[in-house]
Order: structure tokens, then sequence, then C-alpha cells
């Protein structure tokens, strides 16, 4: 390998690793995102949703399901769990204020964390993972198939939520009612049920960030604390009403901080927060609306 090569394989290889976390967090950043652009309000309890269908994925497991079955059941599980959560807790505040809502989504954070306590304890769990962690070589290049099966799983889910959202009837409504509910339902879009269907797609990319971030850590109530406040920065730097920027947020905050924990000594992993947080503070500073936002003009 010509001088230079070791150093340029280890770069590849937290690109990667990188991306791998920032699908994660896009994910997760998107289903903040989609439920913000319905509502204007940030779903403090996404994370908690995300665990909890985590913890059913692990029990489907452990009752004999295939790793794969259990999976798309999860999802399943968890898009009713969404629409049953906007039918039952969110539809009756709706016309409330916001600060409302976020206080009835913090404590449905606080009663889900408190539920998985309830049945599954407290301890941590390892959680299987649908791919090897064997190293492939490319180039004298070593990448794990695990970071690259991760990279796959959570670009595929966002190129499926595209089309749908861009190519589909009930796509079309969702994204209608989101940004002129009114303007909708004068066309006929049933409104209120396109919101619980925004919710469900929110919960199943929430259970999608569990799922694939548990073989990373240990599965515990509180494993997506952390992962939500990174979707959150993510959600930030990307844009509170982009999708796009949402997915872009969270693949930009994965390399970033993977790439600075590496190369900067005094920053290991116990800084990377703090440091996510500082970026975006910067970058709000220059552009409030994030990187793909659009700043709104209201006439008065």
């Amino acid at each position: 390998m010509e001088p230079g090569g070791p150093l340029m394989a280890n770069f590849l290889q937290q690109v990667v690793s990188g991306l791998a976390t920032g699908g994660i967090y896009g994910s997760l950043a998107l289903a903040l995102v989609l439920i913000y652009r319905a509502t204007r309000v940030i779903n403090f309890a996404q994370g908690e949703m995300g665990m909890f269908a985590t913890f059913i994925a692990l029990w489907l497991i452990e009752s004999g399901w295939p790793y794969w079955g259990a999976f798309f059941a999860t999802l399943a599980i968890a898009f009713v769990g969404g629409v049953v959560v906007e039918r039952v807790v969110i539809r009756p505040v709706e016309r409330a204020p916001a600060v409302t809502v976020v206080i009835i989504t913090i404590g449905l954070l606080i009663g889900l964390n408190g539920a998985a306590f309830w049945i599954w304890g407290g301890e941590t769990r390892a959680f299987p993972s649908a791919f090897s962690t064997r190293a492939i070589h490319v180039g004298g290049v070593a990448f794990s198939i695990q970071d690259l099966g991760v990279i796959g799983v959570s670009l595929a889910a966002v190129g499926l939520l595209y089309v749908f959202f861009r190519f589909t009837k009930l796509g079309l409504g969702l994204r209608a009612a989101a940004l002129n509910p009114e303007a909708s339902r004068l066309v006929g879009v049933r409104v209120g049920w396109m919101l619980a269907l925004g919710w469900g797609f929110a919960s199943v990319l929430g259970a999608l960030s569990g799922m694939m971030v548990a073989p990373l850590v240990f599965l515990d109530p509180n494993m997506m604390r952390a992962v939500l406040l990174y979707a959150l920065a993510a959600a930030i730097l990307g844009g509170l009403d982009s999708p796009i920027g949402a997915v872009v947020g969270g693949l930009v905050l994965g390399v970033g901080l993977n790439l600075i924990s590496t190369y900067v000594d005094f920053i290991g992993d116990q800084l990377k927060l703090p440091v996510a947080f500082a970026v975006i503070l910067a970058v709000l500073l220059v552009k409030p609306t994030g990187l793909f936002g659009r700043t709104t003009v209201r006439r008065v």
C-alpha cells in the first residue's frame, strides 16, 4: 500500500461508520419532521415509541420468530400504535395551544418509559443484528457488513417513503393535509385521518431506528434518549420543515461527529453530544431555518 494509504483507509472506515449512525439519526429525524410539519409540535416521545417497539421485536424473536419476520411485524405494530396514539392521545388536544401538546408528548415519553421498566425491567439486554459484524475488504479498506447493512436499510426506508409521498394518491393527501389542512378539507381530504397516518409512519421510522441502533448498544428503557437528541439536532440542522434536510442532516451529523471524535484527541464519545449542539448553534446563528428550511413570509 502506498504512503498515506493506512490514513486514507481509516478515514474511509470512519466515514462509512458515520453514515451508518447518521442513517439512524436521519430516520428518527425524519419521523420528527413528519409530525412537526403536520402539527408544528416536536414529538418528544418519538424515541420512547421506538424503544418500546424494539422491546416488542425482541419479545417476538425470543418467542421463536425469525429476525426479519419479527422486524416487519414490529413495523406493522408500530404503525398501528402510532395511529392509536394520535387518535386517543393527540386528537383530543389538537386545537389546544402548542405547549399543551408538547406537555402531552413529554407525558407520553414518561409513560412509555415507565411501562417498559414495568414490563421488561431495567436491565440491559442484547439485541440481535440482522447483519454480520464481519468485515469485507475493498481496495485495502475494511468495511463492516453491519454498517453497510444499516446504511442500506435506512436509505431504503427513506426511499420508499419518498416514492410513497411523491407518487401515490394517499401520500399526496398526507402532504396536502400537512401543508394546508383547511384547503385540503375543501377538496375532500380527510385531514384528521391523514394526520393519524402521519403519526403511524413516524412511529414506523422510530421503530426502524430502535431496531437498527439496539445491536450497536444494549437494549434498555433509556436506550433512545441520546439518539433522540442527536435526531433532534439533525432535524434542526437540516430544517424542521424539510424531510430531505432531516436525512441529510442525520448523515452529515453522523459522519462529522465520527470524524471529530476520531481525529480530535480531547473529544471522545463522551463529548459528541455537546459538539453536536455546538455545531447546530453555529448553523442556526447563520441560517435559523436550517440548511434546507425555507423562510416563511407572512403578510400582516
